[in-house]
């Protein structure tokens, strides 16, 4: 996200809205990284999603490493190496989104909505995803975050690389998979009714 930022060729649709509530609040962008997320730890409620130590992480750090990004990396004027910059840092969150989730430590705020939203709708994630990127994109338009073609490309091709990476990075083993697919997520079969005893 901090390297998107120092691109300068448009914010991921998340940095859209929270430069765009920093321009309204006087907030570092970090900062409200921190503080959007834990609200919509808030939205996991109705979804029935368990927050972890990535969860908690994922709040906490992301905002810090991103102020901490902003601050060190040099401000680049070369379209040249922008561009480079730009695919990287789409390329680099698709396969972190993977990573990090089927690690099963908890998924961060934004992608347990995610995950969430996949199981709860039967929808695949790119369809989840995307729709999510579309809706925050716009309200943070609204509030005057940047946008540009970076931000177009982010929106379109995070969908199929969280996909990608959830599936690749998927770790079988105790406590089960990492659920994922192309296809809509399975309807949970309705439990059998225990047999009375015989008297």
């Amino acid at each position: 996200m901090g390297l998107q930022l120092r691109a300068g060729l448009g914010l991921e649709p998340w940095s859209v809205l929270n430069q765009g509530i920093s321009r309204h609040t006087g907030l570092s962008i970090g900062t409200v990284t921190i503080v959007s997320g834990a609200l919509i730890l808030l939205l996991w409620i109705p979804l029935r999603q368990r927050p972890g130590l990535g969860t908690v992480s994922n709040v906490v750090i992301l905002g810090l490493v991103m102020d901490a990004t902003f601050a060190l990396v040099p401000e680049i004027t070369s379209l040249a190496v922008r561009i480079p910059l730009l695919a990287s840092a789409i390329l680099l969150n698709g396969m972190a989104t993977g990573l990090y989730i089927s690690a099963r430590f908890g998924p961060g705020p934004r992608d347990g909505l995610m995950t969430g939203l996949h199981h709860r709708t039967g929808r695949p994630v790119r369809l989840v995803r995307t729709g999510i990127e579309i809706t925050v994109l716009a309200v943070g338009f609204a509030l005057g975050g940047s946008v540009g073609v970076g931000t177009v490309l982010y929106a379109l091709a995070i969908g199929p690389l969280a996909q990608f990476s959830l599936r690749f990075f998927t770790i079988d083993g105790q406590g089960g998979r990492v659920v994922a697919s192309s296809a809509p997520a399975p309807a949970t079969p309705a439990a059998e009714p225990t047999p009375a005893p015989l008297p």
